[in-house]
């Protein structure tokens, strides 16, 4: 398969996934600062001009996006903006025109994570941008069944991030590396549509 990851060459995830998928596949990584071809997930026009630049896809696979942690009573207006335009509408956007740059059969991945479900201190605006993925894929994947596959991938704290993030979490079991890849190459390679596919 010939498959873009988003964020593949330099996020904690996506750098594992591509990884993963290039075992088997021809990986393409984009990102705002790095990778292959550079994109703004921010931006409509810069999302079409990359898919326009790498040409069909067998899978596209998102491992990135922005939110804006902070107390809920502190935040901002332009604070929530960050997570609806990054985290959102950045992934709401790789569908809506990069599902015109899939071969038949092809796929899309993207990622949340356990705050949709499970949100800490400070998270009001990661966990409202999750949530609103989830909706979004279930619907968008039984309007389009017949066209191609949608589905995401919600990790929980993975390990390579543990060190780092782990006080935000108190009390969560850090997800290892290995499992968290498995579950973006049981979405690409799989037949699962419409799922997300949580990975606590």
């Amino acid at each position: 398969m010939r498959i873009l990851v988003v964020g593949g060459n330099s996020g904690t995830i996506g750098k594992t996934v591509a990884a993963r998928l290039s075992k088997k596949h021809e990986v393409i990584t984009a990102g705002r600062n790095g990778g292959d071809v550079r994109m703004d997930m921010e931006s409509s026009e810069s999302i079409k001009k990359m898919f326009e630049e790498i040409g069909k896809l067998d899978a596209i696979v998102n491992c990135a996006g922005a939110t804006k942690w902070g107390p809920f009573a502190e935040l901002s207006e332009e604070d929530f903006y960050v997570g609806l335009k990054g985290k959102l509408m950045g992934q709401v956007n790789l569908v809506r025109i990069g599902r015109n740059y899939l071969n038949k059969g092809g796929s899309i991945t993207l990622t949340t994570g356990i705050l949709a479900d499970d949100p800490v201190k400070g998270a009001t605006n990661s966990a409202m941008a999750n949530g609103a993925i989830h909706g979004f894929v279930k619907a968008v994947s039984q309007e389009h069944i017949n066209e191609f596959r949608l589905n995401v991938v919600s990790p929980g704290l993975v390990e390579d991030s543990a060190e780092r993030l782990g006080d935000a979490f108190p009390g969560h079991i850090p997800v290892p590396m290995d499992k968290v890849a498995a579950a973006y190459v049981r979405s690409v390679e799989g037949l699962r549509t419409g799922e997300i596919i949580r990975i606590y």
